[in-house]
């Protein structure tokens, strides 16, 4: 098989490319993800999809393929999964902060993402100093989750194609729609979890909405910190709640104007090792978590409510 007519379709630059139907663009991310393309067929699909950028219908087909070649995962009650494949490079990565705080209020809280990133601090480096769970398989998922514990699962444990397809950005120098897929990645069966998607550019956070609306989400959209799923620990980012892909302004909270009149005591450094004393202060009550990451935690609670009443015949592991 060959992707070459898809690369025809997709590859006539910024203004004459076409967008693929959602049932191509699965076919494409199928064949990239089984190997069946060679390294120059791969390189041009990569070059090819970022001057282009991706459609929703093209996001859902790539995400279709993607999650069909996942490690299965089902939640013992509506879960939160969140995406973290940034990290951190001047503000400390509060993503495990987040994932514990959630784990406190008895939420099932699973992190993916990818271990290393070269001049970046990943959510993987602070589990390990944490001491938290990082699971082998989904037998490990649940074994955390029986113990209140939020618990990481590394791409290529997760989704073995999907992280071979990530790591080619090492070798083409650019980021691919490999990223934008692991970004709204969800595991878990449809209805029995909120995953948190975030976005760094405007024209992004326009586009995912479109996205979560046409495929019947369950989930957050936010402007990330530093491209991680977690709110800024010095404002507030507007926080949009879909349910079954509808915009739930009653859920949903506006973006705090400013910076908070409060700013949290963070620390000067963002190494993993910092960051994990830091959390684990925050954890133990001797530091208060800074206000904007509540917020989200209280967010996320009562759509996680809302969630479970549209859902009320879901039935979880």
């Amino acid at each position: 098989m060959s992707i070459s007519h898809h690369i025809k379709e997709i590859g006539r630059g910024k203004e004459g490319a076409r967008a693929l139907k959602r049932e191509q663009a699965h076919d494409l991310m199928s064949q990239v993800l089984d190997g069946k393309v060679t390294d120059l067929e791969l390189g041009a699909f990569a070059l090819a999809m970022r001057i282009k950028g991706e459609t929703i219908d093209e996001t859902a087909g790539f995400l279709q393929a993607t999650t069909e070649r996942c490690l299965p995962i089902t939640p013992p009650r509506p879960a939160v999964v969140l995406p973290s494949y940034n990290g951190a490079r001047k503000l400390p990565n509060l993503t495990p902060l987040l994932a514990l705080l959630l784990a406190q209020e008895d939420i099932p809280v699973l992190v993916h993402g990818m271990p290393e990133d070269p001049g970046r601090v990943t959510t993987a480096e602070i589990f390990h100093d944490l001491g938290l769970p990082i699971a082998r398989d989904a037998g490990d998922v649940a074994a955390a989750w029986a113990r209140h514990e939020p618990v990481y699962i590394r791409t290529d444990v997760l989704c073995p194609p999907l992280a071979r397809l990530l790591d080619a950005r090492w070798t083409i120098g650019l980021r691919n729609s490999g990223h934008t897929v692991a970004k709204l990645l969800d595991p878990c069966p449809a209805g029995s979890a909120m995953r948190v998607v975030n976005y760094t550019h405007p024209e992004y956070g326009q586009m995912l909405t479109g996205f979560l609306q046409h495929t019947l989400a369950n989930a957050m959209l936010m402007r990330g910190t530093e491209g991680e799923p977690v709110a800024d620990p010095r404002r507030l980012p507007k926080l949009d709640v879909f349910i079954d892909g509808v915009l739930r302004s009653d859920l949903s909270v506006a973006a705090h104007d400013g910076v908070l009149r409060e700013l949290p005591v963070l620390p000067r450094t963002c190494d993993a090792a910092t960051t994990a004393m830091y959390i684990q202060s925050v954890i133990s009550g001797e530091k208060p978590a800074p206000a904007p990451l509540a917020q989200q935690v209280a967010c996320l609670q009562a759509s996680l409510e809302a969630l479970a009443h549209a859902h009320p015949q879901e039935k979880l592991a």
